[in-house]
């Protein structure tokens, strides 16, 4: 690319330009002035302050490879916007190819755009919500309006530069893509940027450093891919499975009563213990449960059992306590506790079985009740619903939370803080 060298009338050092005839302003990097370069006869039109110097992170004369063409930097401004009192600042960088005309490149805080200038008036897009505007088919949701100041430059420029240039822009976004529109009183221009990581930018580059990394999430930054509808619709399916199980466990199961019988029990008693019937399980080895109704009110029961075989003396030795109380106060009517118990009992053999309960009361008057025994064989249990179903829509869930915590950063740095949501109705 060929380079022809003026002389800046302020200091009087070596001012490159690339840009050919369409450069009208440049700045001289020893003194900061902004040259007027339209004309023969160059002239001063201000300076930058040297507090306002700024190091570019791509240095001037540096070139890259976009879309297949080469572009070099001739150009670099930090522009800013404040917003709340708080200021915000970007570096853009002026490309030139001689072929392909002027692109743009943009970073901040490690996120950076190549923009192009739009092809095409953006159209205006009815909505109830956040303003859009609808560009080659693609809606663009309103982010940001900010006046954007020019706080510093380096470089040379196709329009006449000027220290503190003031523009209005309008930011839109469809990520990875953002439609910008600046408004000044003279025109209105649109652009498209394309997001691109740090990583990227350094291979178009070809820069032997890595750039600093990105902070934060930007306006246009695309989400993470999450695949959340493929994601669900494998987690649907799961459950389905499992729901399928849970109904052929429930229909393959005995849950046949082996034993029914009521007792009576008194405090009184001097003999408690009780030896039940033999009974048969039957089927292959499953669980077996034990229920324990009672007609208690205001007691408590505590039965010592064993389920014992009765072939080879095998037991399963174990104690339930069963306490139903109940009253009114002034809250109103209250209970505590429950008159039926159940235990469950896995991997019992088939065979003959009976029943040893050692029932016990409180000594302090009379107490009594009765209380019925129930032995159930082979009774689904469904347990294991309340640990998988969760386990199984654990990644779905979080995937989710953090979809919807990707766009609330997005959206905080926006005119609309409070939309937060995702723009997945724009797909």
């Amino acid at each position: 690319m060929n380079v022809k060298s003026i002389e800046c009338p302020n200091c009087g050092g070596s001012v490159e330009l690339r840009g050919y005839s369409h450069s009208l302003s440049a700045v001289c990097i020893q003194c900061l002035s902004v040259i007027d370069t339209s004309h023969p006869q160059l002239t001063v039109l201000k300076k930058f302050g040297e507090a306002n110097r700024v190091r570019p992170l791509l240095p001037l004369g540096s070139r890259g490879k976009f879309g297949g063409k080469l572009y070099e930097i001739i150009g670099m401004q930090e522009r800013q916007i404040v917003v709340d009192g708080t200021s915000y600042s970007w570096q853009e960088y002026l490309l030139f190819n001689p072929y392909a005309g002027f692109r743009y490149l943009s970073v901040y805080r490690g996120h950076w755009n190549f923009i192009e200038p739009a092809k095409g008036l953006p159209e205006g897009n009815p909505t109830n919500g956040i303003p859009s505007l609808r560009y080659q088919g693609q809606k663009y949701r309103h982010f940001q309006t900010a006046e954007a100041e020019t706080t510093f430059a380096m470089g040379e420029f196709p329009w006449r530069l000027e220290v503190g240039q003031r523009v209005l822009t309008k930011d839109y976004i469809a990520p990875p893509k953002l439609l910008s529109e600046e408004i000044t009183a003279d025109e209105v221009t649109y652009s498209v940027g394309t997001y691109q990581t740090g990583a990227e930018i350094a291979q178009a580059f070809s820069l032997t450093s890595p750039l600093p990394p990105a902070q934060g999430v930007f306006a246009n930054q695309p989400a993470p891919p999450m695949q959340l509808g493929s994601l669900w619709a494998t987690c649907f399916l799961l459950l389905c499975g499992l729901l399928v199980l849970a109904l052929f466990l429930k229909i393959t199961a005995r849950n046949e009563v082996a034993f029914d019988q009521r007792f009576h029990y008194s405090s009184a008693d001097k003999e408690s213990a009780k030896v039940t019937d033999p009974f048969e399980l039957k089927g292959r080895t499953s669980n077996v449960q034990i229920e324990s109704a009672t007609d208690l009110s205001n007691d408590w029961l505590y039965l010592d059992m064993s389920l014992i075989n009765a072939d080879t003396g095998q037991a399963w030795d174990f104690g339930r306590e069963v306490s139903y109380y109940s009253g009114r106060d002034s809250d109103g009517a209250w209970t505590e506790g429950n008159s039926t118990d159940r235990v469950t009992i896995p991997s019992v053999p088939p065979g003959k079985y009976y029943l040893r309960i050692d029932p016990d009361m409180s000594n302090e008057g009379q107490h009594a009740t009765s209380y019925t025994i129930k032995v159930t064989r082979d009774v689904p249990q469904f347990w294991f619903l309340l640990i998988a179903f969760p386990l199984l829509m654990l990644p779905a869930i979080w995937r989710t939370i953090a979809r919807g915590s990707f766009e609330t950063q997005r959206w905080a740095e926006s005119d609309y803080v409070t939309s937060a949501k995702s723009s997945s109705d724009d797909d």
